[in-house]
This record gives structure tokens, C-alpha cells and sequence, in this order.
């Protein structure tokens, strides 16, 4: 794989300043684009109704161009195989744990150390730290990880680049700060003490599916990560440290002060009592049971590998699972480890200085859906050879045997989609969603297969309903409180609750499918009303953030029939015109996580958002509103001259704030997808099934 996976064909245009660059750093930090006062209206006063009809042409015409020339870039970026994928960046844990596990295996190449390195020292921000996203602030773990495989790299500890960044770490509490991830790659070299980490023991196997913290109450990119980890904590390997931390501690005598406990009457205090119980419990843990819970969780690690010996498609489990099993005795010879280490290995994006990223995971099915719903709704023809062919890639690729997700729903047939090229036991449900509104854009010469497909999907995808009335991404009803609370839980979201964007996104397919009237539609819709934030707008859980929730909501309530005229329409729409920005696009910040008051549907204008919230607007009856022709003017004239956008901005969500993603196609795809709709009047027309 190559840099150019992201639709770039060679040198890149000039960019955004650089994190690197401290005065464009600060800047980006700090500043907030200006709200419009009004974006709606007649333009410019005195405008008469001649000219302003001649501006809006001028748009329409504009936009025609600029969607031609997206259409032809999309067009030539995809795999001859009928996929699409762009880069999926998130930030330096991957590469710094990809060199950590290097180490502990002892499988260290010289090559790919320093081809690692090159790319954590080119992240590395003007103040000495890590961010987790673009222009983002320092973070500690991320920087005290990357601090650890740069010296594992042979960084020297005092050089300018390192000295800062420890100096920053012990500025913001040391290692005894960061969270329990980093900790326990750290206690795997005998640099913090396994006694100091929260406890999760491998019996947690053996808890039936209803127990409250069961592996089944954890969303499945949880459960497949802790599984593993329940082995390395009963283990504890200690791997011979190359060298000392110290200067990543406030105090190296004491790396681990005291710190008072929470009331005993709280959650929090009374969880920290349960992991000093389960403590204990590690001190007395008869032998036989405890490795008959390890064997146990083996068995379910390796039943869970996929056919290209990846687990669920993503890095972590696949890293602590070759930890885990290599910890009972599987060599590194082994058939299991051997097609792991592999699949880790096709992670990697190499970029043309030599500098090699690490992909969390690989995004080709929902890259391909949602490249065929632009095209379609560019105007390329319905049978178009290229449509066809992706398609056929994506009937490939539906599911037919039952994953996880039975546990809960054991008598619903299979039919849904992975995120990735395989996954098998975790199809989403958002993925299956847009797979189906792809594929009812497609003219196949095989509709009888097409139509097939589209069933067993949309079967699968209404039977995945939440209690609620609403969907989430994996699970149904994957809400349980308590594994949030686990001292061990602090890397983010453990649980897969519903959420507007993944809900909105099945409710737009069931209305496409003709079931806009089905009870389980009108459910969801009334989960949908009932979640509209005050300011109107939507939180998105998978992308950033009020503007991806909002957009994702209002082209749903439209398919479904909700007309432009609904209150809650209009206050999205109202929400939507006071945070465009004064340049006419939208951006969100990930702080508007942390900071909803400062940060909600405010931040640089992206290719991505200002899309987001063009779809929202145009789906809300507003093409001829002058917010819609301004974002409309933002795409064309920032398009680059082969027809793609720039956007070094992260838009997407692995897990609120602490998990971001920048996914390299988006920047294609929802631009294409919004100027389509504007010039054709909306999106592509399917018939409707009864």
C-alpha cells in the first residue's frame, strides 16, 4: 500500500500549516471562526431579483464543474477489485505499540523501527507533544508512548526533541497520570509495577450473557480487547527493560503516589473497592481453575480470528490477542500467530519520505458504499461499469453465518456488513444501512441478487432494533452501565448504546425501501424527535460532531416524510445557519465533546463538515437559501485542481474525544455527495418496493 490510497495521483497540493509549525499550532488552539449573524436572506442589499437569480445560475454552473471533475478523480482512484479506501489516521499509539510489541516479541527490524519512528517524530507537536487529532492539544499517554518507542528507536533521552517532551510529562503528572493502556505496555517491561494496575481476571469468561458485566455487556471492539488482557493481567510477563524511564516520572522514588479513594458509597469508590478484592483474588486463585479460564478465553480468541488472521478488523485486539496467546505457548511459527503478525503488518501505510503509519483498522466497505452513493448522486449513470463492479464487491462481501450479535438476537438470520475487508463476526448495522442505499442505486444486470441481498440486510437491520426504538452500531441494547465504571475502563466508550447518526442512517434506509410507515420506522423516528438537542442540532457519535449528527438526521427525517416545515426541522435549520462560518463553510473542533458551549458546530470549515451540513440543509428544502449557495461556493472554490480536497482536519469518531479518526476519503465523498444533490435536485431516484 502506498500514500495514495487516499485519492492523491502524486505530489501534494500545499497544505494547512503543519502541527509542526508553532505559530500555525497556536493559532489553531486558540481561535474560533466567527459566527454569521444571519445566513439566510437575499445577499447583498439592493440585490434585484434578475441578479440574484444570474448569482444563483452562477453557482448551479459552478457546482456542475466542480462535480464533474470529483466525479472523474473518485472514478480513478478505485481499486480495479471494485473497492474504494482511504488512509484511516488516527494518532501515534498505533505506530508507538506496534514498536512496543516488536520489542516484547523480539521480532525488532531495523527498517520498519526507524521507518515507525520517522512518522511519530513528524507528529510530534512544536511544544515537545502528541495530539490525538490535527491542531489538537498535547495529550499524555499519546506522548508518553511515543516517547517510549522513540527511545526504543535510540532517540537520545537529552536531544531537544525528547528532553521536551519528558520535561511536558512530568509537568502533567508523569506515567502515573496516563491511562491503564499505557501503563500496562509499560509493566510489560517491568517500567510500572503490575500490582499498581486495576485487575480483570480471566474468569470474566465464564460470567453468563445477562451479568452486568459479563464480556457481552461491553461493545465488541471492547470485548474482543479485554478478553485477551483478562490472560496478560493473570500472567504478568515482565520482558528485560533496554533501558530506565525516569525522566517520564514526578518523582522516581515514588512513580506511583498514594492517591485517596472515592467514598465508598459512590460507583466509583465502590468499583476501586472491587478491584482491591479482585487483588486478592489474584493471590489465591487455585491454579487449575485459573487456567482453565485461560484456556477458555484462548479458545474464544481463536475462534474469533478472521480468514486473514486479523480480529474484528481493528488493531488493538489483534495486538493483545498474539500477546495473550503467545504468552500459553503458541510460538511465533505458529499458524494463528503467524497470519496475526501478518495481518498487522497490511495495516501499514508507507509514505513517500519512508515514514510508515499504522492504520487502526481499514475502512473499504464503508468507503465503497458511500463512494457509490456520490457517484449515483453525481449523476453517473445506473448501470455505469464502475458502479456495477462495486456492487458486485459488496454482495461479495455480505455476511451469512451469525456473529456475537446472536447472543442477543440468536433467531434473527444473518445479512449484514463489516466496516472492513474481513470481520465476519462484528457486521455494523450503520454499514449495512448504507450498503443497502448503494445498492438500490445500482442498475445490476443481476437485480434478482441485488433484491435478495437487499432483504436479508434490511431483515437483519430492523431486527437489530433497540429497545428504545433506535439502533447502535454493533449490538442491540449494549447499554449496561457498570463496564464504564471498571477502573480498568478508561481508554473511552466500552459500551455501543444507540445513537442518532447509526438510528438515522436505518431509518433513511427503511424509508428507501418503501417501510417509511413500518412501526419500527416510525420508533425510531420518534427516538430521533425525542434526542433533538435544544440548539437543534443532533450529536454525532461516529463523526464529528453536532454537524455529522445533524447531517446525518434531517436527509433521514426527509426520506421518511417529515416535511421541511416540522418544528424540529426548522430548528436544525436555524442551528445550521448560525454556526456556518463567515468563509460559508462548517467545521466542528473535537473539543466540542469536552466543551459543547465554546466548541458545538465550531471550528475550521472542512470539505467533510461543510458537505455534512449542505446534505442537512438541501434534504430540509433549503437549495435556493443563501447559506446553501455559500457552502455550496466554499466546495468549488476550495476544490483542487484534480477534483479532490484537502482536509488535514480529523472528522471522524472512534470514541468521543478520546479516539479520533481523519478518514482520507471523506474529503472526496461527502463533497461529491452534497454538489450532486444540489445540481440535481436531490439524491438518486430508486424505485420504491412496496
Amino acid at each position: 500500500m502506498t500514500a495514495t490510497t487516499d485519492g492523491s495521483t502524486g505530489a501534494q497540493p500545499p497544505r494547512a500549516p503543519s502541527a509542526g509549525d508553532a505559530t500555525a499550532e497556536k493559532t489553531e488552539q486558540t481561535a474560533k471562526p466567527r459566527r454569521t449573524a444571519k445566513a439566510r436572506g437575499t445577499g447583498k442589499a439592493g440585490t434585484t431579483g434578475r441578479a440574484r437569480t444570474a448569482v444563483v445560475q452562477d453557482t448551479v454552473d459552478a457546482a456542475r464543474e466542480a462535480t464533474a471533475r470529483a466525479t472523474d478523480h473518485l472514478l480513478s482512484v478505485q481499486d480495479p477489485a471494485g473497492w474504494w479506501k482511504g488512509d484511516l489516521e488516527t494518532n501515534v499509539t498505533m505506530d508507538a505499540e506496534d514498536l512496543l510489541l516488536r520489542q516484547f516479541l523480539g521480532i525488532q527490524d531495523p527498517k520498519l523501527t526507524e521507518a515507525g519512528a520517522r512518522y511519530i517524530r513528524g507528529e510530534q507537536r512544536a511544544d515537545g507533544t502528541w495530539a490525538t487529532f490535527y491542531g489538537g492539544p498535547g495529550e499524555l499517554s499519546t506522548t508518553v508512548e511515543a516517547y517510549v518507542a522513540l527511545r526504543l528507536a535510540g532517540d537520545d533521552p537529552e536531544a531537544p526533541h525528547m528532553a521536551q517532551a519528558s520535561a511536558w510529562v512530568r509537568a502533567h503528572g508523569g506515567v502515573a497520570a496516563s491511562r491503564v493502556f499505557t501503563r500496562i505496555w509499560l509493566a510489560l517491561f517491568g517500567w510500572w509495577k503490575w500490582d499498581d494496575l486495576p485487575e480483570l481476571p480471566p474468569e470474566l469468561i465464564y460470567f453468563p450473557k445477562w451479568f452486568p458485566l459479563s464480556i457481552h455487556a461491553f461493545g465488541c471492539w471492547a470485548r474482543q480487547t479485554i478478553v485477551p488482557l483478562t490472560i496478560v493481567s493473570a500472567k504478568r510477563p515482565v520482558r528485560p527493560a533496554p533501558f530506565a524511564l525516569d525522566e517520564l516520572h514526578t518523582d522516581p522514588r515514588r512513580p506511583n503516589p498514594p492517591r485517596p479513594p472515592a467514598p465508598a458509597t459512590s460507583w466509583d469508590g465502590v468499583f476501586q473497592r472491587l478491584d482491591k478484592a479482585l487483588h486478592l483474588y489474584h493471590k489465591v486463585a487455585l491454579r487449575k481453575p485459573r487456567a482453565a479460564a485461560m484456556r477458555s478465553a484462548a479458545r474464544w480468541i481463536v475462534e474469533r480470528q478472521e480468514n486473514d488472521g486479523c480480529w474484528g478488523g481493528i488493531q488493538p485486539p489483534a495486538v493483545y490477542s498474539v500477546i495473550a496467546l503467545h504468552l500459553l505457548g503458541y510460538d511465533l511459527d505458529h499458524p494463528v500467530l503467524r497470519s496475526g503478525l501478518e495481518s498487522l503488518d497490511r495495516f501499514a501505510v508507507w509514505r513517500e519520505d519512508g515514514a510508515r503509519m499504522i492504520e487502526a483498522c481499514q475502512s473499504p466497505v464503508w468507503d465503497t458504499c458511500l463512494a457509490t452513493i456520490a457517484l449515483a448522486d453525481a449523476g453517473l449513470p445506473a448501470d455505469h461499469p464502475q458502479l456495477v463492479k462495486a456492487a458486485d464487491w459488496m454482495l461479495a462481501e455480505q455476511i451469512d453465518r451469525p456473529g456475537d450479535w446472536s447472543v442477543r438476537r440468536p433467531q434473527l438470520p444473518s445479512g449484514g456488513w463489516a466496516f472492513e475487508f474481513h470481520n465476519d463476526n462484528y457486521p455494523d448495522i450503520d454499514d449495512t444501512a448504507e450498503v443497502v442505499l448503494a445498492l438500490r442505486r445500482v442498475r445490476h444486470p443481476d437485480p434478482q441478487r441485488v433484491a435478495a441481498a437487499v432483504g436479508r440486510a434490511v431483515c437483519w437491520n430492523a431486527g437489530m432494533q433497540s429497545r428504545n426504538g433506535a439502533w447502535g452500531a454493533f449490538d442491540a441494547d449494549n447499554t449496561s452501565p457498570f463496564p464504564n465504571r471498571l477502573p480498568f475502563c478508561d481508554f473511552g466508550e466500552v459500551i455501543d448504546p444507540p445513537s442518532a447518526d447509526v438510528t438515522a442512517h436505518v431509518v433513511e434506509m427503511l424509508a428507501d425501501v418503501g417501510r417509511a410507515h413500518d412501526p419500527r420506522t416510525r420508533r425510531g423516528i420518534a427516538w430521533l424527535l425525542a434526542e433533538q438537542e435544544p440548539s437543534g442540532a443532533w450529536f454525532g457519535r461516529w463523526g464529528t460532531n453536532y454537524v455529522y449528527g445533524t447531517g446525518s438526521v434531517l436527509p433521514a427525517l426527509a426520506a421518511a416524510g417529515i416535511p421541511g416545515s416540522h418544528p424540529a426541522v426548522r430548528r436544525a435549520v436555524s442551528w445550521l445557519e448560525r454556526v456556518q462560518n463567515e468563509d460559508g463553510g462548517w467545521g466542528e473542533d473535537q473539543r466540542s465533546y469536552q466543551d459543547k458551549e465554546n466548541w458545538a458546530g465550531r471550528g475550521a470549515s472542512t470539505a467533510s463538515q461543510t458537505a455534512w451540513a449542505l446534505m442537512a440543509l438541501l434534504a430540509a428544502g433549503e437549495r435556493d437559501g443563501t447559506a446553501v449557495r455559500r457552502g455550496v461556493r466554499w466546495l468549488v472554490d476550495t476544490q483542487l485542481p484534480d477534483g479532490s480536497w484537502d482536509e488535514p482536519y480529523f472528522t471522524g469518531t472512534g470514541f468521543p474525544w478520546d479516539f479520533s479518526i481523519n478518514y482520507h476519503l471523506y474529503r472526496q465523498v461527502f463533497p461529491l455527495t452534497a454538489l450532486g444533490r444540489y445540481v440535481n435536485g436531490g439524491p438518486a431516484g430508486v424505485p420504491v418496493e412496496a
